[in-house]
């Protein structure tokens, strides 16, 4: 099976394409490589996936890994239609797993036009792409935010409180058009708050660790009132690779658009996380209570029944442990922002 992944440099990206590459599919990655975090972290990802070499990066190079020959990696923006287009001509995907988009709800609040290019003509040209190139499957990121701060068991949608949450429910939308117009199955996926080794660094546990291992406070916002659904990120691949294996029939029009909501179905206080980091470090910090930022929300419950009932699965990572394997990684040579 010849597959695309997206985003491939990115924090689920790069885990993805590592276990797609291991059970012997025909993988190639794309990503921009853009500047928005540190790039240090996106070359560590790619030389765990065997891209040790970056000079054929800044070339626009395809390069094959030096771990797995039936994966391949090519710096490629999805904004630029031309590039991306004889991407898809040339590769005939079967399936397009698309991932990336420009990430943090917060920054599209200060960067809206990053925020448009990125993950609003960036996925038109996605889904331009799959029909032009007769690609059956598309399986996209969605995001938790689209909830704003509506309870997901009542599927409301229409009430998002930061542009990044608003044009995430408009990709949602568009891949439905596609879906209906082309035939093209679709599967959303809504991931809630997922952390691990090579985590993104502008979200809250690598925030965290690094304020706790520098001695600095921690700004705990809406004064401590927050709840999240912590996902280890081995249990998000898993819901993943199984969206992406279980292609809907494209003979069922009522299963050939789904959406699912990657989560552990478990709500942790953001203090009792912050406790549980610091206990796993053996340090305490100060912490600094801020009203609600701008375009957050405190808690949304998911909806996880139809990742166990359609999809049977179900996350086998608890909190403690997944801490030590995010910590155990966070300390050691292999975290280059340590």
């Amino acid at each position: 099976m010849k597959l695309l992944i997206t985003g491939a440099a990115g924090f689920i990206g790069a885990h993805l394409m590592y276990e797609l590459a291991k059970r012997g599919d025909d993988v190639i990655g794309i990503d921009n490589l853009s500047d928005y975090y540190d790039t240090r972290l996106k070359i560590a990802r790619l030389a765990r996936c065997g891209f040790t070499d970056t000079k054929p990066f800044n070339a626009g190079s395809m390069c094959t890994s030096g771990m797995f020959p039936n994966c391949r990696f090519q710096k490629v923006d999805i904004a630029d239609k031309v590039s991306l287009y004889r991407l898809f001509h040339d590769g005939k995907f079967d399936k397009v797993v698309h991932l990336a988009a420009q990430a943090g709800s917060r920054y599209s609040i200060i960067n809206p036009d990053s925020y448009l290019r990125n993950n609003l003509l960036g996925f038109l040209n996605i889904l331009e792409a799959c029909r032009n190139y007769n690609v059956k499957h598309l399986v996209y990121a969605s995001s938790s935010s689209v909830y704003g701060n509506e309870d997901a068991k009542k599927d409301r949608t229409d009430r998002p409180v930061s542009l990044h949450a608003s044009i995430k429910k408009s990709n949602e939308l568009m891949a439905y058009s596609y879906c209906k117009l082309y035939g093209i199955s679709m599967t959303g996926l809504r991931y809630f708050t997922i952390y691990g080794p090579y985590g993104r660094p502008d979200m809250s546990p690598m925030i965290f660790a690094k304020a706790i291992t520098e001695d600095q406070p921690i700004k705990v916002f809406n004064h401590g009132e927050m709840k999240r659904d912590f996902t280890y990120i081995d249990d998000a691949i898993d819901a993943t690779v199984k969206a992406m294996d279980n292609e809907p029939s494209p003979n069922d029009e009522r299963i050939r658009y789904r959406i699912y909501d990657i989560a552990t179905g478990i709500q942790t206080s953001l203090l009792d996380f912050i406790e549980d980091l610091e206990k796993a470090f053996e340090k305490k910090t100060e912490k600094i209570f801020l009203p609600m930022q701008q375009g957050d929300f405190s808690q949304v419950s998911p909806l996880t029944d139809p990742l166990k009932e359609e999809l049977e699965h179900k996350s086998t990572t608890n909190l403690q442990t997944g801490l030590k394997s995010f910590i155990d990684w966070y300390k050691s040579d292999n975290n280059p922002l340590r």
